[in-house]
């Protein structure tokens, strides 16, 4: 299987703001992002196109010409649960301390922690591997990018968090 993995472009949220799971704008540059992600993937054609269901991920599928993906809210970003749309300095600096602390194990107040989302990555990666001989395309976020170089055993879970990725990055893998 080949798989094309590509972030989503940058995003209109002030510097410093909790997001994951919210559908936020995306900014004003976004075409001009978007048509550097496209002239990237050139005329590649995919047997399969799946996407995050939030915005920032459907507009860019759609822009590069991949209008009705497969829709799957496993590949959605972390979620924050209370803290989404926060800035970080207003969260709670109790429940922001045991986060930061052990941010693999302790979710965010009524979201999820990094191996809550690990284990649904996990689960639409193993869904996807059976499908071997296909050329598939994913548009998504930075953190489930991270937990799929994960899930191939390119990095440790401990580490994948610094595994910088930008917006509008692209992935290959040959599995």
């Amino acid at each position: 299987m080949k798989l094309t993995v590509v972030r989503h472009t940058s995003v209109n949220v002030p510097t410093g703001v909790c997001y994951g799971f919210t559908d936020v704008p995306l900014n004003i540059s976004f075409e001009k992002e978007a048509f550097t992600v496209k002239e990237s993937l050139g005329r590649e054609t995919f047997d399969r196109v799946y996407s995050s269901p939030l915005s920032r991920c459907t507009l860019l599928a759609g822009y590069c010409g991949f209008s009705n993906p497969e829709l799957d809210a496993r590949l959605k970003e972390l979620n924050f649960g209370d803290w989404e749309m926060k800035p970080w300095m207003e969260i709670d600096q109790i429940e922001a301390k045991a986060w930061f602390a052990d941010w693999l194990n302790f979710p965010a107040k009524n979201g999820e922690s990094y191996t809550m989302m690990q284990k649904r990555v996990n689960a639409f990666m193993d869904d996807i591997k059976f499908k071997k001989n296909e050329n598939i395309c994913i548009f998504t976020h930075g953190g489930v990018i991270r937990l799929i170089h994960v899930y191939l055993g390119l990095y440790s879970l401990e580490e994948s968090f610094e595994f910088p990725v930008e917006y509008g990055q692209i992935f290959y893998f040959n599995l």
